[in-house]
């Protein structure tokens, strides 16, 4: 049983990703082509494994935070949080691919990153592990508003 609340768990990260992806697939052949970028512009084959692994890694930890649901006064709200954060996080794509606007995309990714402060500092009272399984992706977006701020910018 708890293998397949592990497998729901991760799932339903994923599913920000897929929600993300339907913006991004489309637009990166055509309109992040032709971007001027930085030079600290990852190569575009890094993206897809990078965030598959975060994805993994925010789904296991909610998956430690539901556990304690019922025996931790803030598990529940840490969840709702996190569900909140990963509504952003698919956001994003919709406003830097979907909609081309990397000026919106970047304040909305200030707003993301600290909904993913507050989301580790609501896992980190409830089950630290949890929490630590959060700073790569913080770290991750935190490089990703640097990247996204330059290319509006730049262009």
């Amino acid at each position: 049983m708890k293998v397949l609340q592990l497998i729901i768990a991760i799932l339903i990260a994923q599913c920000a990703g897929l929600i993300g992806s339907l913006f991004t697939t489309p637009a990166i052949p055509t309109w992040y082509a032709q971007l001027v970028k930085p030079v600290f512009t990852p190569p575009g084959w890094l993206f897809g494994p990078v965030w598959l692994s975060l994805y993994s890694l925010m789904g296991i930890a909610s998956f430690w935070i539901w556990r304690r649901r019922g025996r931790h006064p803030l598990a529940g709200k840490a969840l709702v949080v996190y569900g909140v954060h990963l509504a952003f996080n698919a956001l994003w794509s919709v406003l830097f691919f979907g909609l081309k606007n990397p000026g919106l995309a970047f304040v909305e990714i200030v707003l993301l990153w600290g909904m993913i402060g507050v989301t580790g500092i609501l896992f980190f009272q409830v089950d630290r592990r949890a929490a630590y399984l959060l700073v790569p992706y913080w770290l991750w977006v935190s490089y990703a508003a640097v990247l996204n701020f330059s290319i509006w910018q730049l262009n």
